[in-house]
Parts: C-alpha cells; structure tokens; sequence
C-alpha cells in the first residue's frame, strides 16, 4: 500500500516523485517503459521559458514564471547542465510589434524579471547572423537552456537515494475505485494507493477514462527538429524564437547545453506514438528557421527527431483533482512551457495532496544535492587525480564527446540504473556526436551487458524491444536458406 501512485515517469512524474520525497511519504512513480524520460520530455526544445506567453491568471502563467525560478535552484543542487543565455522574440514587421508588445505587458503581469524591447541596431549587436528582415525583439534575460531528460532522470534519482520507488515496464492497464484505495493493475502486477496522481502525458486522458473521467481529450501533436553539430553551435549566442502563433511559439534556432545548435520545431496532429520525423515537416522547418538566421548550415545537421506533445481541449494546464473520483489527481495537458512548470507545478500538486489529506511530516532522508562527475569539462591536473582514483577515467569510450568508461559505469550504479544504450546517452552523452554512436555504441553496449550481468543480445538501443543484435549473422543466413 503506497501513499501515492504517480502515473508517468517524465518532467512532471519525476519532479512530483521528488516533491514527495522531501516527505515521509510512501510514493511509487509507474512509468510503461523502461526508462523514465523518454516520452515528450526526452524530445523537446530543451528551453526554460521566460514566462511572457502565457494568459496572465492562469495555471500555466503562475507555474512558468515560478519554474523557471525554482528550476536555476535545481540545477545547481542536483547538477544538471543549464545556461542562463536568454532569449528574444524577433520581429519583421509593424504587425509583428503589435505582438511583441502584447507579450511585453503579458510578461510584466506575469513578474518575469527584465524584460525589454530592443530596436535593430542592438539587436544586430547581440546577434550577428540574425537576417537583416529582422527589426526589433523582445529581449527575456530570464530565458535558459537545459539538459531535459537530466532534469527528470536526476530528481528521480534523488527521489529513489532518497527512499521512493520506480517501477519500469509498468504500464497501467486498469484502475479500481475501492472505499480506502485505489487498485492499480499494471503490466508488474497491483499496485495499491490511497491517492494518484494521472501525470501520463499524451496518454492522460485515456488515464482518466479508467476511474470515469471524461472531462477533457488529448490531441497529440508532433513537432519536428534538427540538431546540427558543434560547428554551428556558436553561429547564436541566445535562444531566437519568432513571434508566436495559434499552433504554438514557432520555430527556434538556438544553442544547446552540449554545445549544439538546435533547430525547431512544427506542429503537426497524430497518434499519440508517432514520432516519425517527415521529408515535408523538416522541410517546413529549415524554410522557416532561414527566416530569423540565415546562415544555419544544414549540412551539419547530425541527427533529426520529433516529439509528440499533449494538447488537451482546455486553453489552460490541467492541475487539480478529478471532478469524477475524489482522491484522483491530473497533471494533463503539458504541453509548452511545460517543461520549465514542472517543479511548481509538483509543488502545487503536493499542497493539492495535503489539502485531501497526505500527511507531510520532513523526511530526514530527504537527498537535496547530487554531482556528477564529467571528465570533459576537468582540468588536466583534475583528469589525472580522477584516473588517480579510478583507471577506467583513463579510457575514453566516445571519442566525439570525451565520455570514459569510469563515466558509464559510474551511471550503471546510480539509483536508477539505466538498462539500454539510449538509457545510458541520457545520463552521461555517449553517442551524442557527430558519429552519433557509430564508433562507442558497440562498446557501451557491452559495458551495460558486463554491470548487468546479461548477454548483450538483450541489451537494447532504447525501449523494450529495440533490439540491436538479433543474431549471428551465419545463422541468420542459415535459417533462412533453410
């Protein structure tokens, strides 16, 4: 019997998982692959929002502005890689300063910290490889960059150091209203909770569906993106956004947190698991990222992805107990900046919780702070005392991101041990680039084989079933002669 049974183990899953773990709370995060992190939240703009956007005196407005606080915090205490570069919203035309302006004052309702107009010639200062077309941005100092997948992965490590519990490959098939408790049935047996809370993404509504809830629907929808190679990763120095629209904030071109450029995305309506990129949706995205920097180099693109986003029929974030079923909670509907609302809104969840009545008395065991070690950003003289303490600092696995043996190992024995080759590029960036895995992969595949103690046959490149070697390849050919 578990306090609270959080379903889906991405942004907000796993920062609701660590909330909890400040407290003497039995909690258990369920996520159906895996892995957590690998739906949306692996496969996104990696952006903390300002907070302008949003409608001032809604959910989404409150838990931007106060995510992106609380999230530079977090980074630092759990080391997670983030850069406070900051952002701008260009302008082409007088229509374009009609919307600027409008987030300008949005923003000031919503209290993000220094925000300002800035007129073409300094603009072109702050930006150099901006297009000539472009006369004017609103400049959001508050505006960051992040590792994602590091944010949701590190506070569930923190959550499980802490006393929580992750159960993977545990889908949730069925849910049980029962007088005390809710039953869960998932692919790793029951699970019983006093409360849960419904954090599953593209899929919550179908969640919701399970204890009667039907008051809203997701629609899915994909954005496509390119990640291009170090050597465009200083063409801009800040996150450049164009003015929003309908559809969402537009195409992005900005640095990442590894020093790539990332270029993105589109939106687009689909199922909920396709996350297939198209000829036509990158198409549409490289047409539309020329317009703000025109010099983006898409030779050097390394590697294109897409992810799906959950788009509910109601304007705001869902954060609130289910109107249908007393003791069932929704976090639905987060979709951008979801992301940078993760932390408040487990926080605003976590009072929602108390107010039905969990009990939050301080767990002493509580893990506030995690480092990590990474060889490529050591000094020379750090390198030597790290291999000093360790030898398998001294063999360099990726030799594109300068990722060591002692690194991966390192990440087999952290709290959540990851159990693919993908699992372990989250953690620590093997195969992050410009071979992306073509040289380490073999080799990080063996390493997880020999900690696990499997065959690398059942080693997968990411989710269950994402098998990488079939079989010997005689055999093979064997089999099918025969």
């Amino acid at each position: 019997m578990f306090d609270v049974a959080i379903i889906g183990g991405g942004a907000c899953g796993c920062s609701m998982l660590y909330e909890l773990s400040r407290y003497k709370v039995n909690a258990v995060l369920l996520e159906k692959e895996n892995d957590v992190s690998v739906g949306t939240t692996k496969a996104n703009s990696a952006i903390v929002h300002a907070g302008y956007d949003p409608e001032p005196g809604t959910v989404m407005a409150r838990c931007n502005v106060e995510g992106n606080r609380i999230i530079e915090q977090l980074c630092k205490d759990l080391d997670i890689l983030y850069d406070k570069i900051g952002s701008l919203v260009l302008g082409f035309s007088e229509e374009d300063r009609k919307t600027v302006e409008k987030l300008y004052h949005r923003g000031i309702e919503n209290g993000v910290p220094g925000l300002r107009i800035v007129e073409k010639e300094e603009l072109h200062q702050m930006e150099p490889a901006l297009s000539d077309d472009a006369l004017f941005a609103l400049w959001a100092p508050s505006g960051a960059i992040i590792n994602p997948w590091e944010l949701a992965i590190a506070q569930a490590e923190a959550a499980v150091d802490g006393g929580a519990k992750v159960m993977l490959d545990a889908e949730v098939t069925g849910i049980k209203k029962n007088a005390d408790c809710f039953t869960l049935q998932t692919a790793q047996g029951e699970v019983q909770a006093r409360f849960v809370v419904n954090a599953a993404g593209v899929y919550t509504d179908q969640i919701a569906k399970m204890v009667g809830d039907k008051s809203f629907t997701i629609t899915p929808n994909r954005g496509e993106y390119f990640v291009l190679d170090t050597t465009q990763g200083k063409l801009v120095k800040h996150i450049i956004f164009q003015c929003p629209t309908k559809v969402g904030k537009g195409v992005l071109v900005s640095p990442t947190v590894h020093g790539n450029l990332i270029v993105g995305p589109n939106a687009e309506d689909v199922d909920a698991d396709d996350a297939d990129t198209t000829a036509s949706g990158l198409h549409a995205v490289r047409q539309a990222a020329v317009r703000s920097v025109p010099n983006i180099n898409f030779r050097d693109s390394i590697r294109n992805f897409a992810g799906v986003r959950a788009i509910s029929t109601q304007d705001d974030f869902i954060v609130e107990e289910s109107k249908a079923c007393k003791g069932f909670f929704h976090i639905a509907g987060i979709k951008s900046p979801g992301l940078t609302s993760s932390p408040a809104i487990a926080r605003e969840m976590v009072q929602m919780l108390h107010g039905a009545g969990l009990e939050l008395e301080p767990n002493p065991n509580f893990v506030a702070k995690r480092r990590v070690l990474r060889f490529k950003s050591l000094s020379a003289k750090e390198r030597g005392e790290a291999i000093m303490r360790n030898p398998l600092y001294g063999t360099i696995v990726c030799r594109c991101e300068t990722v060591t043996e002692g690194e991966i190992v390192d990440a087999m024995h952290r709290p959540l041990a990851p159990r693919s080759v993908d699992g372990i590029k989250r953690r620590c960036t093997p195969g992050m680039g410009r071979c992306q895995g073509g040289f380490c992969g073999p080799r990080v595949q063996a390493i997880i084989a020999r900690e696990l103690g499997i065959p690398e046959s059942e080693v997968p490149l990411d989710r269950a079933g994402m098998n990488i070697i079939l079989g010997r390849t005689k055999e093979q050919k064997e089999a099918a002669e025969q």
